[in-house]
């Protein structure tokens, strides 16, 4: 067999050239095939503009605002509990309503405390009557005393002039001037009259001993007559304790006893818990990295709480930051704060979430964006912003606080220029844009 071997084709120039093009085309497509790489719309197309939202750099006074999620707590709770045993013989309000301070809630049977005053009250008289006899008896001691040492003076006196005249009766006897048997009798005379006051001081003796003992006796009845004071203080106040008012304003809970049950003074359960929510508290945590700047503006005077009820459309409920807590929360590196609400119409209930908004203060004159038109690259953040020919140009830019769904731009915007706010993925710098009229 004889093989016919066929010259090569020849190609003219301009063959050649329109073959090296196609074979650098495939050669480009296959490169970007392999890195993975597409060309994009406005690498292909730069003459098309790329349509996009704009918004324009406004200049405002914004309020900087911590924001967070709170808990509604009641201002203070308070168990209502029996303090005697004894039968609940009425019950004065509805479960869940509103009670004043000093509103009668509930009455036990006061019988058998009634009868334990009534007693006590009797042996508080008794100790009366006993104070008095023995303060009687203490002064009739003291008169004795008194006319002992009366008597002990006259008699000492007589004996003085019996013993001056048994003296004198002795040397006129020794004269010979009476006799024996008279100088005798003024010596027996004088010698009775030493001891009748040798008996006087002894009666004043036993009157002082006497007076000692009706001190004593005072002294006992006045300690009876106190314990019957006491007595009496502590039956009235079981008695007190048998009608039960509220201690403060609130709401009432769930009753827990019935009227008809007997109750027991200090049971674990109670008889009702009244809540107080006038005023209330919202209870909240922010991160400890904002602990200083709420140092900062805490410092100047006190601070507005806004609360916010999920899913309704009233106004915040105003309120003012009126607790932070003196630790940290290790665990999740939060601090605990409380804002106080006077809550008058009742729109706050214990155990709510609330959305909360702590107002630090208000920043005037600042450069604000919509948060969307932040775009963040290798070197940090950046808007575009379009230039008067409609192109745009990527301008770096150190932002502030966010507020809401605004931005606070510290540095790289003036006020009125445009930034893009949405189509920034078909956009690099340079590119044409147009601009939705929505």
């Amino acid at each position: 067999m004889n093989i016919i071997q066929k010259p090569p084709p020849k190609f003219t120039p301009l063959q050649k050239s329109s073959l090296g093009l196609l074979l650098l085309g495939v050669i480009c497509f296959s490169s970007w095939a392999i890195l993975g790489k597409r060309p994009t719309q406005t690498q292909i197309n730069h003459h098309k503009a790329v349509p996009v939202d704009v918004a324009k750099v406004m200049q405002a006074t914004v309020p900087l605002e911590i924001r967070s999620t709170g808990t509604v707590e009641a201002y203070s709770t308070v168990s209502i509990k029996s303090l005697v045993d004894g039968q609940l013989m009425g019950v004065y309000f509805q479960q869940g309503q509103q009670v004043k301070k000093g509103q009668l809630l509930f009455k036990i049977d006061p019988t058998p405390f009634q009868a334990d005053l009534d007693q006590a009250i009797a042996k508080q008289v008794q100790a009366q009557a006993q104070v008095k006899q023995a303060i009687a008896n203490l002064q009739q001691a003291k008169d004795q005393v008194t006319q002992a040492k009366a008597a002990q003076r006259r008699d000492a006196a007589q004996a003085h002039n019996a013993e001056m005249e048994a003296q004198r009766y002795t040397h006129l006897f020794q004269q010979g001037a009476v006799t024996q048997e008279q100088s005798q009798q003024y010596r027996t005379s004088a010698d009775a009259d030493e001891a009748t006051v040798s008996a006087d001081q002894s009666a004043i003796r036993e009157a002082i001993a006497s007076v000692g003992s009706a001190k004593a006796n005072v002294q006992n009845a006045q300690a009876n007559l106190k314990a019957a004071d006491a007595a009496v203080k502590s039956a009235k106040t079981q008695l007190a304790y048998t009608t039960i008012y509220a201690p403060i304003d609130g709401q009432t809970g769930n009753l827990q006893v019935n009227q008809g049950n007997l109750v027991k003074a200090n049971d674990t359960s109670g008889l009702v818990v009244i809540n107080q929510t006038h005023p209330t508290y919202v209870s909240f945590s922010i991160p400890q990295q904002q602990l200083p700047t709420l140092k900062k503006y805490l410092a100047t005077g006190k601070l507005e709480v806004d609360a916010l009820v999920p899913n309704n459309s009233a106004q915040p409920i105003k309120g003012e930051l009126s607790f932070v807590d003196n630790t940290l929360d290790a665990t999740t590196g939060t601090i605990q704060l409380k804002a106080t609400f006077s809550n008058t119409q009742g729109q706050l209930s214990p155990g709510e979430f609330v959305d909360v908004v702590l107002k630090l203060t208000q920043l005037p004159h600042a450069i604000v964006v919509p948060s969307p038109a932040l775009q963040t690259g290798q070197n940090g953040q950046y808007v575009y912003v379009v230039n008067p020919d409609k192109t745009v140009a990527a301008r770096p830019v150190k932002v502030g606080d966010s507020v809401g769904n605004q931005t606070v731009i510290n540095q790289g915007l003036q006020p009125g220029e445009q930034v893009v706010t949405d189509g920034q993925f078909n956009l690099a710098p340079g590119v044409s844009v147009a601009i939705n009229q929505s």
